[in-house]
């Protein structure tokens, strides 16, 4: 029987392409996965609707979640720098010199440059890395900028905070700092003075989207997105929001409070954004988005703000939950159980490592972490490698706090027991929207309830004189001291806190140098120091 050679051929090669599946996408099997690291700032837990927060619905943010891994038992730092210093690291604050506070406009110090950071991990691994937003891990010298430290490139700000509209940072809440003002806006190394009036969250947001839209997806992206959202502005004017935002919101009596409520609602629209730009490229279905906080929410006016993390115990820069345990989720198609909560012990210090393996490397070689690859624990639901967090030691306000298993050691005062209580969110709780309703879920929102509140709640821990444990898993609001009848487990977990102390580095704080004055550099927040220059310390070298 003659065999027709030409149509065998057309055979092969029609069956081949099938199995290629490749059209105007690479087969996402062939590459790794795009990262989509997203940061709000000051986020509080009750914030978010897939939280059960009944005043402000988050539609875009609760689709990710529902349809990903909400991360119930996963906490992050008391305050900003030091938890952005742990996400490009793995490595806890103790061990990189930002334990305490945060960095300031004109103070010499930042992440030391011995430290390999998460863009410099996924370069070699193929990827392009952006990033778009927050900086705030030193800007004295521009070897610590973002661009000089991996990123290919950089649209936001170096401070700490900024005006939504104008793009300048005041530093005079800061005495040490008064009458320091200039812009902040950068896109690279180059001022940007063209955006003033342009409201700041969807300003990245838009950059975000022009990333996404110019990418070549023949290579996997890391675009790091960590928003100005929901931090407060500069003291004259705190909080901004366009007023369609504001709008939305009249059940909300309070006005700051709503004007809150308006700034996580742009933020919600600004991650669905982004999110649709995804999907347009044909990225999303070989896409990982990461969704953290950096801290837990400044309540009831403190830093001039009105996040809620209720119905946990402080604020943020504390060590209560209300200050460290984080709102986060994870959202992928490559997720092998998804549409489910995770109450698995997890830290920021985690996710460079889990996001190492999923780019490609292997995370056991890396050196000196202080966090483990937990994908499996997000993707397939196993148990984390994780059993006891840090959430920190501050050697100059004598604070300290550690959760072994489901047991949490807090010694030491904050603000001098100011800020040690519970704080609901202002306003009618009642939501009058129907928005977040229509966000297919698999369960209802993650709530945390707390136990009847004792009688004694105000007067059975008095961490300034006495370490205090809480039972978290059984009393997640920390209403009972039970360290009194558990000296054993006291004396377990002061042991923990000691071995962290042992390995703890000096903290790296410097005071204001009138050089990072911005009237000085034209009225822009600049670098001020060279370190080329043979003149300058070790100190200033190092970031220290």
């Amino acid at each position: 029987m003659a065999v027709d050679c030409k149509g065998v051929l057309l055979l092969l090669l029609f069956t081949a392409a099938l199995c290629d599946g490749s059209s105007s996408s690479k087969n996402t099997q062939d590459q790794p996965p795009h990262i989509i690291l997203i940061v709000a700032d000051d986020l509080g837990w009750n914030d978010v609707s897939f939280h059960g927060s009944d005043q402000i619905p988050t539609p875009n943010l609760d689709s990710l979640a529902y349809s990903g891994v909400i991360l119930g038992n996963y906490y992050v730092s008391p305050i900003c720098t030091p938890t952005r210093s742990a996400i490009m690291t793995g490595r806890h604050p103790i061990h990189t010199g930002l334990q305490h506070g945060v960095i300031s406009g004109a103070t010499p110090f930042g992440l030391p440059l011995n430290e390999t950071i998460l863009p410099q991990y996924l370069k070699p691994l193929g990827y392009a890395t952006h990033i778009v937003g927050k900086w705030h891990l030193g800007h004295h010298a521009w070897e610590f900028t973002p661009t000089f430290r991996g990123f290919d490139s950089y649209f936001g700000y170096l401070t700490g905070k900024d005006n939504y509209y104008d793009h300048t940072d005041d530093e005079s809440n800061s005495p040490e700092e008064l009458g320091y003002k200039g812009l902040d806006l950068r896109n690279g190394t180059e001022p940007v003075w063209t955006e003033n009036g342009t409201y700041s969250t969807e300003l990245f947001s838009t950059e975000a989207e022009r990333i996404i839209a110019s990418h070549d997806t023949s290579k996997p992206l890391f675009l790091y997105l960590p928003h100005q959202a929901v931090h407060s502005g500069n003291p004259d004017n705190p909080l901004q929001a366009p007023q369609k935002y504001i709008d939305k919101f009249p059940h909300i009596q309070h006005p700051g409070r709503r004007t809150f409520a308006a700034m996580v609602s742009a933020l919600d629209d600004a991650v669905g954004n982004v999110t649709k730009a995804l999907s347009a490229r044909g990225m999303l279905e070989n896409s990982v988005i990461i969704f953290t906080t950096d801290n837990g929410g400044p309540a009831a006016g403190f830093d001039q703000n009105y996040a809620s993390n209720w119905p946990l115990r402080g604020v943020k820069n504390t060590l209560w939950e209300g200050g460290v345990h984080g709102t986060g989720f994870v959202h992928s198609p490559l997720i092998k159980q998804p549409k489910r909560t995770t109450h698995e012990l997890l830290h920021v210090c985690d996710l460079l490592p889990t996001i190492y393996e999923l780019a490609g490397g292997d995370s056991t070689e890396l050196k000196n972490l202080d966090g483990t690859n937990v994908w499996e624990t997000i993707s397939r639901g196993v148990q984390s490698p994780r059993v006891e967090v840090l959430h920190n030691i501050d050697p100059k306000r004598k604070t300290a706090a550690l959760r072994y298993g489901d047991y949490k050691i807090i010694l030491g005062e904050a603000y001098k027991g100011a800020w040690d209580g519970w704080y609901p969110p202002e306003g009618v709780t009642t939501n009058h929207s129907e928005e977040a309703n229509h966000v297919p879920r698999w369960s209802g929102p993650l709530k945390i309830k707390c136990a009847e509140k004792p009688a004694n709640v105000s007067t059975n821990c008095k961490p300034r004189d006495n370490p205090c444990v809480f039972n978290i898993k059984e009393d997640p609001c920390e209403f009972n001291n039970i360290a009194d009848w558990n000296k054993p487990l006291v004396n377990f977990l002061m042991g923990r806190l000691e071995a962290y102390s042992e390995t703890a580095v000096p903290m790296r704080n410097q005071p204001t140098d009138p050089r990072g004055n911005p009237k000085y550099h034209g009225g822009v927040w600049s670098p001020w120091i060279n370190l080329t220059d043979t003149s300058v310390s070790t100190n200033e070298l190092f970031g220290q």
